[in-house]
């Protein structure tokens, strides 16, 4: 996909979470520059018209996400077509990062025989072996950067 195209279809990633905290699709479109057509072109299927004619985001969607995921092959990029499980990819991160950074494994336990569905179906398992995460970590393989690079 040509650079403006990524650009304009992370702006309406963008939009679907602006709305799911509340944002007016107006209003996210005014702030994001996006026009009608661009929102309909790329992300039509994330909202739904209500009865008094005004647009709300779905709980989730279906539209291609490519996340940063600590697998048990090392960090890899995953697409996803579901929100849902590109929401639990970044929660799997920050559970990750909170480990590294302060040794609480608390959270981390939650994912543990967790996976995440990639866009083809497969099954990616997310990585919880704490001396994994230790070597991995130490070795500067799971930075901040790494983990939240954004790519389509």
């Amino acid at each position: 996909m040509p650079e403006k195209m990524q650009e304009l279809y992370l702006a309406v990633l963008t939009l679907v979470g602006l709305m799911r905290r509340r944002m007016s699709r107006t209003g996210a479109m005014r702030e994001l520059g996006l026009t009608r057509a661009q929102v309909d072109g790329f992300g039509s299927t994330a909202f739904r018209k209500l009865k008094n004619g005004r647009y709300v985001a779905k709980k989730y969607d279906r539209l291609l996400r490519v996340v940063m995921v600590v697998s048990e092959d090392g960090l890899r990029e995953v697409a996803t077509l579901d929100s849902r499980q590109a929401s639990k990819a970044g929660k799997h991160s920050a559970a990750v990062q909170r480990y590294l950074q302060t040794g609480d494994d608390s959270v981390l336990t939650q994912f543990r025989g967790k996976y995440l569905i990639d866009a083809k179906g497969e099954r990616v398992p997310l990585l919880t072996d704490l001396q994994e995460l230790d070597r991995s970590g130490s070795a500067g393989v799971l930075n901040f950067e790494s983990l939240y690079a954004r790519s389509l």
